[in-house]
């Protein structure tokens, strides 16, 4: 399945990007990893490092030219 088409089901829409916007999601993924290295419990690991995962999609999407248009 195409990004296009995912756009065309209405879960992507076009999105320009540009070098802070990656930057500060980049930033957020570094500080998440950090986070999760630490001493707490691998739930809280987990949470965290799914996030920092999250943003690295959004990065993906975004070079791309689209962005999500929901989340579920």
């Amino acid at each position: 399945m195409s990004l296009q088409l995912w756009a065309d089901n209405g879960w992507l829409r076009a999105h320009i990007t540009n070098a802070e916007e990656v930057s500060n999601l980049m930033a957020i993924v570094d500080r998440d990893l950090a986070d999760a290295s630490r001493d707490i419990s691998a739930d809280w690991k987990f949470g965290i490092a799914y996030n920092a995962a999250l943003k690295l999609c959004t990065v993906l999407l975004y070079a791309e030219g689209y962005q999500a248009e929901r989340m579920l």
